[in-house]
């Protein structure tokens, strides 16, 4: 399967982000906690170059603690913090408020040394589409700043948003990367739905899921489908999901578009348990 994605203003919003960097001190990177490699933009890479990084892991709830821990220690061993933030959580929006001060600390420091006035340290906020960017700016503010929603590509201009006396923050679009290479790249971020559902086959992102989750999770398909975990024929599976859910045309025959959209809202709403589908190697 190949995905390619590129709209206008995503490559507008990868020049601005360019043009801008030289205001800020350090950059935050938003990526979903679930999938912390596949929700990097590796063409932010290149155009951020050795700017400060705060890695921030959304939707903490979602994912395996387990794993979300092990995926912070991976980031600090290259030199990147990191921080697990649930937007519902005052704690961890605090958590981001205190790294992002540290972090600002040195160029700040610089600037007093240079006899330049105090102010308040500056960043830019990046990430992919629908990784919870526009919640985090109105936790990160305490009001309602940056639109939000559960489809991709709500926020499409940049705007600085202050944060009590803290900082400043860059608000940037959502940018996806021209063309998804890896497959399973581009199934994980489907899966917790960054690629708008139109672009895809609904089905095969749960056969996807489905799978994943019977190598990683089994139990799960177990307690929330009651499948056995020696069931291996996936329209066998399907059809087993889809008539414990409801999902059944006339005739009694299961319909198997609306039992992928069951199993795919289920993993995007927590419904199957906190899971994270990568690992750190």
């Amino acid at each position: 399967m190949t995905i390619q994605w590129f709209p206008g203003h995503m490559a507008k919003a990868r020049r601005e982000v360019q043009e801008k960097l030289k205001l800020v001190d350090f950059v935050i990177e938003l990526v979903d906690a679930r999938a912390p490699i596949a929700s990097q933009n590796p063409m932010l890479h290149d155009v951020l170059q050795e700017k400060a990084k705060l890695m921030v892991l959304m939707k903490k709830d979602l994912a395996d603690p387990v794993q979300t821990e092990a995926w912070i220690n991976y980031f600090a061993k290259k030199g990147v913090p990191a921080v697990a933030v649930d937007v519902q959580d005052k704690q961890d929006i605090q958590q981001v408020i205190t790294q992002a001060k540290e972090l600002g600390k040195e160029k700040l420091e610089k600037l007093r040394k240079k006899g330049v006035r105090p102010r308040p340290s500056r960043a830019m906020i990046v990430g992919i589409p629908n990784v919870g960017k526009s919640t985090l700016i109105n936790r990160l503010a305490n009001k309602k700043i940056a639109k939000t929603g559960d489809r991709p590509g709500v926020t499409t201009a940049q705007q600085w948003i202050k944060v009590k006396k803290d900082f400043e923050l860059l608000d940037t679009p959502g940018i996806l990367w021209p063309k998804f290479e890896d497959e399973q790249v581009a199934y994980r971020l489907a899966a917790i739905g960054t690629i708008k559902d139109q672009l895809l086959h609904l089905d095969d992102i749960a056969v996807f899921i489905i799978g994943f989750i019977k190598e990683n999770y089994p139990s799960i398909l177990q307690s929330r489908y009651e499948l056995s975990n020696e069931m291996t024929d996936m329209l066998e599976i399907f059809e087993s999901i889809g008539k414990r859910r409801g999902c059944l045309e006339s005739g009694g025959r299961v319909n198997m578009e609306k039992t992928a959209e069951v199993v795919i809202r289920d993993l995007r709403t927590g419904r199957l348990g906190r899971l994270t589908m990568e690992i750190p190697s």
